[in-house]
C-alpha cells in the first residue's frame, strides 16, 4: 500500500515548485509526516455518504472560500466571517432545495495555486510567479518570491488553527439556524435586495411554525462544516496521507475533499495516479475543452468501482460555454450509467482583466453559467448537485456588479485578493438566492 502511495513519483508532476535546497524540502515533508492529521477517517467517510445523497437529489453541495488563502488572512475574524457567509447561503439554499445542504469551505488548505507561467516579469525584472503562501511571498522581491519549504510545515499549523475555529463556530451556537436567519433577514430588507424578500419571509414562518410545533432546536444549533482545498502540492499531500488503523487503507487527511485541477489532471500524471489511490472523495475541474473520452478515463482511473459519492467533476467553462460544452458530457454519462455528483464552478471561466489591470468577474457572468449549467441539467434528466464559489465574507470590491453595482472605477476601493477575485458578502448571498429561485424551480 505504501508503496503503491509513492508511484506517482516517476510520472510527471506538474505545477511544483522548485525548492532551492532539496534537503530541507525532504525535512519539512518528514516534518509534516510526524504530524496529527488534520482530519479524521470517520468524518471523510461521512462526508462521502453524503455526498452520494446529493449526486442522487437528496442533498446539495455548498463549497464556498478564498481563492488563495493567506497565512496572515488566518485571523478569528476573517475566518469567521467566511464561515458566516457560507452558513447564511446554505440557510436559503436549503429552504430552496427542501433538502439537506452539505457546507463545504474552500479553507484550511488552500494555500497552493497552480500559475499559467513559472516566471513573473515587472519593469525589466523577472522572478518566479507567486504560487500561494505555502511556497513563496507575493511581494516582488528575490527573497520573497524564492521558494521556502518552511511554508510547508507553516501551512500545516495554519490549516490546523482555521479547522479549530471552523468547528468552534459550528458547533458552539453561532450556527443556530434562528441566528442565521436574522442575518439573512437584515440582507433582504435592504431596498437593493428586496426581490429576495418575499422568500426571507418564507423561511421567517417555516422557522416560526418549526418553533411552534416544538423542533428540537439543540439540534439545529450545530452544523457539520467540512474542509477542502486543490491537492496540488506533492510534498504537503503525501506526508498527509495516513493508513487508517481501522480499515488499513490510506486517507490524505489534509482535508475532507480535496480536487484535482484542470491544469493537473492529465491521466497518467503524478496528481491524478496518487490520488486515485487515497479514500476520500475526489473532485476534478472540468473545463470547456473536456471530452466524454476525458470524462470517462477520469472515472474509470479514479472511480473504477463506482462508489457512490467517490466522485465528483467540477464544471468550469464560462457562460459564454456552457451551454455547448455541458450537454454532450451529460449526455454521454447518461448512456454510461456512471453517477458523479456535478458542481458547477461559475468563477474560473469568466475572469477578464480590465484596462487598469485588476482581474475581475461580472456577476451577471456568473449568475448565467449558474442558469446554464441547470438548464443542461434539465434538459438532460441529471441532477444539477452544488456549487463551487470563490468568495469571502467581507465587503471587497472585486467581482464587477451584483445589487451593489460595483464598477470598473470602484474595483480599486477594496481589492484585497492576491490571485483570482471573489464575490464579496453582498453578491454572496444574492448569489444564494438566485441559486434557490432555479433549485425551488428544479
Amino acid at each position: 500500500m505504501i508503496a503503491g502511495l509513492d508511484h506517482w513519483r516517476s510520472l510527471e508532476a506538474r505545477q511544483q515548485p522548485t525548492w532551492p535546497d532539496a534537503e530541507a524540502a525532504r525535512e519539512a515533508s518528514a516534518e509534516l509526516a510526524s504530524m496529527p492529521p488534520l482530519v479524521f477517517a470517520g468524518e471523510v467517510d461521512e462526508l462521502r455518504e453524503k455526498l452520494a445523497a446529493a449526486a442522487e437529489g437528496r442533498a446539495f453541495l455548498l463549497q464556498g472560500g478564498d481563492c488563495a488563502e493567506t497565512f496572515a488572512e488566518a485571523t478569528a475574524d476573517k475566518i469567521r466571517n467566511r464561515v458566516k457567509t457560507v452558513l447564511q447561503m446554505a440557510v436559503v439554499l436549503t429552504y430552496g432545495a427542501s433538502v439537506p445542504v452539505i457546507k463545504m469551505g474552500r479553507m484550511a488548505g488552500q494555500f497552493a495555486k497552480p500559475r499559467s507561467s513559472d516566471t513573473e516579469t515587472r519593469g525589466g525584472m523577472t522572478l518566479p510567479a507567486y504560487r500561494g503562501d505555502m511556497v513563496n511571498g507575493y511581494e516582488f522581491t528575490e527573497e520573497s518570491r524564492t521558494a521556502d519549504p518552511r511554508r510547508l510545515v507553516r501551512g500545516y499549523h495554519t490549516a490546523a488553527s482555521t479547522l479549530n475555529l471552523m468547528r468552534a463556530f459550528t458547533q458552539g451556537g453561532f450556527a443556530d439556524l434562528r441566528q442565521v436567519h436574522s442575518w439573512n433577514r437584515g440582507f433582504s430588507a435592504n431596498p437593493a435586495n428586496q426581490r429576495y424578500e418575499g422568500l426571507a419571509r418564507e423561511i421567517d414562518r417555516a422557522i416560526k411554525f418549526m418553533e411552534a410545533a416544538g423542533a428540537d432546536f439543540d439540534e439545529l444549533k450545530r452544523v457539520d462544516f467540512y474542509a477542502s482545498h486543490e491537492a496540488l502540492l506533492m510534498d504537503y499531500e503525501r506526508p498527509m496521507t495516513r493508513i487508517d488503523s481501522r480499515t488499513g487503507t490510506p486517507y490524505d487527511t489534509s482535508g475532507h475533499f480535496v480536487w484535482i485541477g484542470e491544469r493537473t489532471r492529465q491521466i497518467e500524471g503524478a496528481h491524478v495516479d496518487f490520488l486515485s489511490r487515497v479514500r476520500n472523495p475526489l473532485g476534478v475541474k472540468l473545463g470547456p475543452a473536456t471530452t466524454p473520452d476525458d470524462m470517462f478515463r477520469l472515472i474509470d482511473k479514479l472511480d473504477p468501482d463506482r462508489e457512490p459519492g467517490r466522485l465528483t467533476f467540477i464544471t468550469r467553462m464560462g457562460a459564454g460555454k456552457i451551454r455547448d460544452a455541458l450537454p454532450p458530457l451529460l449526455e454521454a454519462i447518461r448512456k454510461h450509467g456512471a453517477t458523479p455528483l456535478w458542481v458547477t464552478d461559475p468563477m474560473h471561466g469568466n475572469g477578464l482583466t480590465t484596462p487598469t489591470g485588476y482581474k475581475t468577474r461580472r456577476f451577471d457572468d456568473v449568475v448565467d453559467e449558474v442558469k446554464g449549467f441547470f438548464e443542461a441539467h434539465r434538459d438532460a434528466g441529471t441532477i444539477p448537485g452544488g456549487i463551487h464559489v470563490e468568495l469571502t465574507g467581507d465587503d471587497v470590491t472585486e467581482c464587477l456588479g451584483g445589487s451593489e453595482h460595483i464598477e470598473e472605477a470602484t474595483l480599486a476601493t477594496h481589492y484585497e485578493s492576491l490571485c483570482d477575485p471573489r464575490l464579496n458578502h453582498m453578491q454572496s448571498l444574492e448569489l444564494a438566492f438566485l441559486v434557490a429561485e432555479e433549485l425551488g424551480a428544479r
